[in-house]
């Protein structure tokens, strides 16, 4: 059945024809999880780039969050000359873009314009490779993110001249699940959710968060590059339609010292001949389940360490782990238990596995990716998991720990022969200089909380 709102090339030319349609967003994500990209006139982009692309500079891989070209990248660099790679058009994504006048939307895979072969260190690229791996394996990885966010009444614009401080939270108390509060702000998240439905991402629900002015937008579960894909629709939409109305939303872990952080809960399953191959004759915590869940958990958790810079990629998105916050702080698995990392819920085709540990600032791509390299991982060495946790997790010091800082999460990446060996030396190597470039530039930058503790008591 096809979604409302997903396009045919066919179905776009009519609606080019008949004055409907006159642009084509062109897409991609860069190693930060932002859409990058062209914008096309309709027309040309049927006649043209659906079938041939279109060009975009290498250096789009390696920039920083400012867009400067950053020194230490052996993929491209001043010396390579900073060349095009080959933007390719994933018909399968075309969709409308509701939330834009009279406009589609397509989502790339990024290709070397001279091998003809995928970018490797293309956020979609790795994913693709596990994805893969999966199918050579028997098995469609099937997966969901709950993405949360904070909404503001001031514009980006507001918000910066504000110097990102004294914001107007969208609520001015803890609203979590209060249908009034909700009621108060589905001027905007009712139209997302509206633009969604009709931008081909179907959507489950919305709902208040712990934070003020913080909420959550569920779309439903599907296949997990497809899910990914809505992922990054979802997070653009969001924006755009925060931009339109003259507020603002962000997707930062951590963006309040008062309040809750955001999270991208992850969730995952594997299915085999249309059946949950997680599901089985093994009781383990009340769970009926497969060897393929065991391990495929027992994998998950063991490598946690070794790709924490995938599921937390900023310096911000550390500071959201703490103790009592509805953020894990300790790597255990538990039946439905909201204190640990690795939460299990559902039963028969809904049994699945939840991570709670990527924050909403992750790229989905590189999260579902080595999320799924370390459960197949798991599967192909038949990993065990710990025993199940009872009780508060948070209260158990001797449980191993999640990383303290981005600095430790990447020296975990970088000596990880997991990583090295499932994702590939260029592709570790490549995000590996991605997040110094973060812990670089947080050490040089003098922030608010330094001038309000020093600027005239020290």
């Amino acid at each position: 059945m096809t979604l409302e709102g997903m396009l045919s090339l066919d179905q776009l030319g009519v609606l080019y024809e008949t004055d409907e349609i006159d642009t084509v967003v062109v897409g991609f994500t860069d190693h930060y999880g932002r859409m990058m990209g062209k914008r096309f006139d309709a027309g040309f982009f049927i006649e043209v780039a659906a079938e041939g692309g279109t060009h975009g500079c290498d250096y789009l891989l390696t920039v920083d969050m400012e867009m400067e070209p950053v020194p230490g990248y052996s993929y491209t660099n001043w010396e390579l000359g900073y060349g095009d790679f080959h933007l390719v058009p994933d018909l399968a994504t075309l969709r409308r873009a509701a939330w834009l006048p009279r406009s589609a939307l397509v989502i790339c895979d990024v290709v070397d314009t001279d091998t003809h072969e995928p970018v490797s260190v293309a956020p979609r690229s790795i994913l693709q490779r596990q994805k893969e791996r999966a199918v050579a394996l028997g098995y469609e990885a099937m997966a969901a993110s709950e993405l949360e966010f904070f909404l503001y009444n001031d514009s980006y614009r507001e918000v910066h001249e504000k110097g990102y401080v004294g914001l107007g939270h969208g609520g001015w108390y803890i609203e979590d699940y209060h249908l009034l509060q909700g009621a108060r702000v589905d001027s905007y998240v009712g139209a997302a959710r509206r633009h969604l439905r009709h931008s081909g991402v179907p959507v489950e629900n919305s709902k208040g968060e712990f934070g003020r002015g913080q909420h959550e937008l569920n779309v439903r579960y599907t296949d997990m590059m497809t899910m990914a894909d809505r992922h990054v629709v979802l997070k653009q939409c969001l924006k755009e339609t925060a931009d339109a109305q003259g507020r603002s939303v962000t997707f930062m872990a951590k963006p309040h010292t008062d309040e809750a952080g955001s999270s991208c809960h992850v969730h995952f399953s594997l299915w085999r001949d249309g059946v949950n191959a997680f599901v089985g004759d093994i009781d383990m915590g009340g769970f009926n389940v497969s060897n393929e869940f065991r391990w495929f958990l027992g994998g998950w958790m063991k490598y946690v360490d070794d790709v924490m810079a995938f599921y937390a990629p900023t310096v911000n998105s550390y500071k959201r782990y703490q103790d009592e916050s509805w953020a894990p702080t300790r790597i255990a698995w538990a039946r439905d238990n909201r204190t640990a990392g690795f939460r299990v819920v559902g039963h028969d085709d809904s049994l699945r596995i939840e991570c709670r540990i990527p924050g909403a600032d992750t790229n989905p791509y590189l999260t579902f990716a080595a999320s799924l390299a370390a459960g197949l991982t798991g599967i192909e060495e038949q990993i065990e998991p710990p025993e199940m946790f009872i009780g508060d997790v948070y209260s158990a010091t001797e449980l191993p720990e999640v990383a303290g800082s981005l600095a430790e999460a990447v020296a975990h990446l970088r000596r990880s022969e997991f990583a090295r060996s499932t994702l590939g030396d260029d592709v570790v190597d490549h995000y590996a200089r991605a997040v110094e470039v973060e812990v670089e530039a947080a050490s040089k930058a003098v922030t608010d909380w330094e001038r309000a503790r020093y600027f005239e008591r020290i």
